[in-house]
């Protein structure tokens, strides 16, 4: 029997900070005891709906729905009607019929919208061109194991400003915690992702264009690469970006103890180095680890009342 309340994660912008942070702790308690949250999906079938290339998103999420007890269906919009004219609202109508939820990976943003306002079911956004809060959602859970999510964290977010900067700077500005990202000036925070998380209470959105000045006081160094999925500047943003490469020199700058992060797929040797990415300051592969246990979280949240 689905619930009454139907929750989505479009953004994180709709989420309060006690949410964010009680899927934190939810993370945790999972990944110290999958077992609790074990049957919370059974008899659920849940739909992922994916029009861009995944890893980490689609296995997080059908594993995760499958040690939950749910059944899982992979699609995509080439094999449905929608490659067919049928649209998007329609689409939503039909799915909500049939199933419990759908988790989306697209392009636009506003797919996700129409989904929302036309499904009786939740809809999770598992990535778009603006925003990707189940990778953040990760994020902050890592950083949250290494004892430091507090207000006095250091993070800096270094190179192209993308979908997943969009998503850190608001679930960090959430959370009242100060973030630094560090871009050239064509490829920095837009606007009105600076306008809102200025919002909020809490420290701004620091920008800053020199790397060695953005990292001196990080904890964190956070990455992810230059081309993302679409992109059609690629030599020249590359070329661009160059200084930005998370590096042993840019290691050296850094205070001592700085952990290194990376949404992956990494493309070694331009946004991060492989010394770097296999080093001891890295923690990239505990966070890719981790979006299994946010997953988890995340849906015990949606499908736990």
């Amino acid at each position: 029997m689905r619930k009454k309340e139907k929750i989505d994660l479009l953004t994180l912008k709709d989420h309060d900070p006690g949410v964010i942070r009680d899927i934190i702790s939810s993370a945790g308690r999972i990944k110290a005891d999958p077992g609790i949250c074990g049957g919370l999906l059974s008899g659920k079938s849940i739909a992922l709906l994916f029009n861009k290339h995944s890893t980490r998103t689609r296995l997080s999420f059908e594993a995760g729905i499958n040690q939950m007890g749910g059944n899982t269906l992979y699609l995509d919009a080439g094999s449905l009607q929608l490659s067919r004219g049928e649209n998007y609202s329609d689409t939503a109508r039909i799915f909500s019929g049939y199933i419990d939820g759908v988790v989306i990976r697209t392009y636009e943003q506003e797919v996700l919208e129409i989904f929302s306002r036309h499904a009786g079911i939740p809809v999770i956004n598992g990535l778009t061109d603006s925003y990707h809060p189940c990778q953040a959602l990760a994020d902050i859970f890592t950083v949250s194991e290494l004892g430091i999510l507090d207000k006095d964290l250091r993070f800096t977010y270094m190179g192209d400003s993308n979908n997943v900067a969009n998503s850190l700077m608001i679930g960090m500005s959430k959370l009242g915690i100060g973030i630094t990202v560090c871009s050239p000036r064509e490829y920095g925070p837009e606007r009105e992702i600076l306008d809102y998380c200025s919002s909020l209470p809490g420290k701004d959105v620091e920008v800053v264009e020199d790397p060695k000045k953005a990292v001196e006081d990080a904890d964190i160094i956070y990455t992810d690469v230059w081309i993302s999925m679409g992109d059609k500047d690629t030599s020249g943003k590359i070329k661009r970006l160059k200084p930005y490469q998370v590096n042993s020199e840019l290691l050296a700058a850094a205070k001592d103890g700085v952990k290194v992060m990376h949404c992956l797929p990494a493309h070694r040797g331009q946004e991060i180095t492989a010394e770097v990415m296999d080093g001891g300051s890295s923690i990239v592969f505990t966070q890719a680890e981790n979006r299994l246990y946010a997953q988890k979280a995340l849906l015990a949240y949606i499908y736990g009342q």
